[in-house]
């Protein structure tokens, strides 16, 4: 297990004052913040696009934390961490889980939060090779009642074995949850050969989109979608209203398509 980054979180209050029953969530790989093939860098407006959905929680996959060499490339290259520029001033709460590092700098996976983000932890599933891997598990405390959900954000491997045993590890960490912990999973799955709700279902996991529409989502490439790689998973919630953001301008921000769901508790 990797050690938290201790930027992750600010100590700014949740903007509700009231219950919260029901919030929605937006899950995007934001591929570094540049266009499908590194054509363009275009995170100033991938964030307006991410602020427009208003979603209360935002799980974001290949987001750097630092790079030293952008910065002198792109002069629109924000000063700020990519997932600290995205989360702006509409949410508040933030964490990064650093997976990936390298001379120039780092990227990995983070979670933007509307809610109180009161820990976190990066789950370090790398297999082998240079594919850098993790699981960034919040725990996120809701207005109101002060109930808890789990929120974690996943970006797993290229290759099936690889995604196998990341998927076991990802099992084994909601074993250590209380048996009644309300969970949402969400990110990147590379799972092309559509495997993973068969190893999830046993751990009371339901995929939104196979719940609604039978089948999850196609989200790559974004021009013309094709692969089922981006899920959502929940436990112990209810989910509605999923959706694939497939138009423009999302279809020209990154090579996956964003997907969002309402969640009701």
């Amino acid at each position: 297990m990797t050690t938290p980054e201790p930027v992750g979180v600010t100590d700014e209050q949740s903007p509700f004052d009231t219950h919260v029953h029901r919030f929605t969530v937006l899950t995007v790989n934001t591929h570094k913040g540049f266009t499908a093939l590194n054509r363009r860098f275009i995170l100033p407006e991938l964030r307006e696009a991410v602020r427009s959905v208003s979603a209360d929680v935002v799980f974001l996959q290949e987001v750097h934390g630092t790079h030293e060499q952008h910065p002198k490339r792109y002069s629109n290259w924000p000063t700020m961490p990519q997932y600290e520029f995205l989360a702006d001033t509409l949410w508040p709460q933030f964490a990064y889980g650093r997976n990936a590092v390298y001379p120039a700098g780092d990227h990995g996976n983070a979670l933007l939060s509307k809610f109180q983000i009161i820990r976190h932890d990066n789950l370090d599933v790398s297999i082998s090779g240079h594919e850098n891997r993790g699981l960034l598990h919040c725990v996120l405390r809701l207005p109101g009642d002060g109930r808890e959900v789990h929120a974690i954000c996943v970006h797993l491997g290229l290759r099936e074995t690889h995604r196998n045993a990341q998927l076991k590890l990802l099992v084994q960490r909601l074993e250590a949850l209380p048996d009644d912990a309300p969970v949402i999973i969400a990110g990147d799955f590379n799972d092309w050969r559509l495997r993973a709700d068969a190893l999830l279902k046993p751990s009371g996991l339901r995929e939104v989109f196979a719940e609604h529409h039978g089948q999850s989502a196609r989200s790559f490439p974004a021009r013309l979608p094709a692969l089922r790689l981006d899920r959502i998973y929940v436990r112990h919630l209810k989910a509605s209203h999923p959706q694939v953001l497939s138009n423009r301008p999302w279809s020209h921000l990154s090579d996956h398509v964003p997907l969002s769901v309402e969640i009701e508790l």
